[in-house]
């Protein structure tokens, strides 16, 4: 099973799009500062989470978020609570 997951940041408010097989252990990561690329911006929330049948499909869906580069894009996702998009 993979997760893909949105965190946001209390402090500036911004979205970390990232995929795991263990959503509590990364949001643990993530706010304990063990991920560099979000340790100055800690601490997070999850906006919202994504199972799939492997954590290969999880990371092809993350890959492709992340490569849209859009906050609106995002936070439709967040407020319909679905990613619609083929993998």
């Amino acid at each position: 099973m993979g997760i893909v997951y949105i965190l946001q940041s209390l402090i500036n408010s911004r979205y970390y799009i990232g995929s795991t097989i263990d959503l509590d252990r990364r949001l643990f990561e993530h706010n304990s500062g063990k991920s560099s690329y979000t340790k100055l911006t800690r601490p997070f929330k999850i906006v919202f989470s994504k199972q799939y049948d492997s954590i290969e499909k999880a990371r092809r869906i993350e890959y492709r978020l992340k490569k849209l580069k859009s906050k609106k894009i995002i936070e439709k996702i967040i407020f319909e609570g679905d990613i619609k998009m083929d993998t």
